[in-house]
């Protein structure tokens, strides 16, 4: 099956990213198949899968933003910082008001150092983190910039005091790179009480959202039929978070000339640009998404000055 665009998966626990990107090739049987960013084993949710041509865009999508649900345990931390883990301590006198942990999670927002946890999969002399994890490895590990746009929390217990094994939702909305699970071991360590993640679900990919997600169940009941292209997004809804140009009839000049990889006047153009606002994490400087009025996707350009002119430079084509 030749399909070029975007599937939004709802990632079931127990299976890895690469796990749901086997099932969907042999589903589509289609070779061509990515995701833009992994989730945990245990982990479910949003998970964007690329086909086709669109494998292309994962370059201009890692950066998205995230948000998720996450629930955690308080009292007890363990040695992966979820529930998979052995554990590595208990504090049952645990008491934590609710003023206080709110007063906890104030320090957590905005820009951030975090550590990434030995359970990652960050390279580390040619071998990920969890490698040498596994093997009872410890290495260093440098602070990394990330940025938490929203922490708040989702469901709590009964009552106003958190105590040992308690357990309590927050959604957290933040930059590409965060590890929630290091997040709410912080967090347990600020309140003094420990803490390891239970469950965790991404609820958003940028702007996409895990009720436009389709379960592998349903990617395969209709993969045999039509039905399944309706599941799948054109390519330009991976790039919102970029200004876009949109090209119209009179535009035919542009669309052969970026088609075909060459530059172009931003000129007469520049009057189309639909500008947006990102965060800072988001933002690919100078790049714009042009697109056709029906939403196909033309090309990804860098915007460039030459001369005292700006012009359209395609850096990835997808016509």
């Amino acid at each position: 099956m030749d399909v070029n665009g975007i599937l939004p998966v709802l990632k079931p626990a127990g299976m890895t990213s690469h796990d749901v990107v086997v099932f969907v090739r042999k589903a589509l049987k289609m070779r061509k198949v990515g995701h833009t960013g992994t989730l945990d084993p245990d982990a479910t949710g949003v998970l964007v899968v690329l086909l086709g041509k669109a494998t292309r865009l994962m370059q201009f999508m890692v950066g998205l933003g995230k948000t998720y649900v996450a629930e955690m345990v308080i009292g007890i931390t363990t040695d992966t910082l979820d529930a998979s883990g052995e554990v590595l301590s208990r504090i049952e006198g645990v008491q934590v008001t609710k003023e206080r942990f709110l007063e906890a999670l104030s320090d957590f927002r905005g820009e951030i150092m975090q550590v990434p946890p030995m359970v990652s999969a960050v390279h580390y002399k040619g071998k990920r983190l969890y490698e040498l994890a596994r093997a009872g490895q410890e290495a260093e590990r440098k602070p990394r910039k990330v940025h938490i746009y929203e922490l708040s929390v989702e469901s709590w217990p009964e009552g106003d005091v958190l105590t040992y094994g308690d357990k309590v939702s927050l959604l957290v909305e933040c930059s590409a790179g965060t590890y929630i699970r290091q997040l709410a071991a912080d967090i347990g360590e600020r309140i003094g009480a420990g803490a390891h993640i239970s469950s965790l679900s991404r609820v958003r990919v940028g702007d996409l959202d895990i009720r436009s997600c389709y379960t592998l169940e349903e990617i395969e009941g209709a993969s045999g039929n039509e039905s399944f292209i309706d599941m799948v997004l054109p390519m330009s809804a991976g790039l919102s978070h970029l200004p876009t140009v949109i090209l119209g009839e009179h535009d035919e000049d542009a669309k052969r000339k970026l088609s075909h990889g060459n530059p172009y006047p931003l000129g007469s153009l520049a009057k189309e640009v639909k500008e947006v606002r990102t965060k800072p994490e988001e933002d690919v400087t100078g790049l714009i998404s042009v697109v056709v009025s029906s939403g196909d996707l033309i090309c990804v350009a860098k915007r460039k000055t030459r001369e005292g002119l700006d012009y359209l430079q395609p850096v990835a084509v997808f016509t």
